[in-house]
C-alpha cells in the first residue's frame, strides 16, 4: 500500500450495515402503520396517517440507498447534510404519525 492509499478497514461495511438495520427498523414501523390502520378501522385520519408513513418511509428508503451506493469505494465521501437531515426528518415523521395513529 502506497501513502496515498487509504485502508478503510471495516469501517464503511459497519456504516452500511448500520443503514440496513436502520431501514429495517422503518420498515417495520411502516408495517405496524399498516396493521394498525386495518385492525383498528380504516378512519379517514388513520388512512392519510398511513400515505403519510409510507411516504416517510420511501423517502428514508431512497435516502438510504443512495447512501449504502456511496460507501461503496476505497474513499467514501462524507453524508451530505441535507441527505442527513432528510434521513432524520423522515425518522421522526414516522414516529409521529405513529403516534398520530393511536389516538
Amino acid at each position: 500500500m502506497t501513502a496515498g492509499e487509504r485502508d478503510p478497514g471495516l469501517q464503511p461495511e459497519r456504516t452500511r450495515l448500520a443503514w440496513r438495520r436502520t431501514t429495517l427498523s422503518c420498515t417495520v414501523a411502516a408495517v405496524l402503520a399498516v396493521r394498525q390502520t386495518l385492525h383498528g378501522g380504516a378512519t379517514g385520519a388513520g388512512i392519510v396517517a398511513l400515505s403519510l408513513s409510507a411516504l416517510a418511509w420511501v423517502v428514508f428508503l431512497w435516502v438510504a440507498n443512495r447512501r449504502v451506493q456511496s460507501m461503496g469505494g476505497a474513499r467514501p465521501r462524507p453524508m451530505e447534510a441535507e441527505g442527513a437531515l432528510t434521513a432524520a426528518a423522515c425518522v421522526v415523521a414516522l414516529a409521529v404519525f405513529a403516534a398520530a395513529m393511536l389516538f
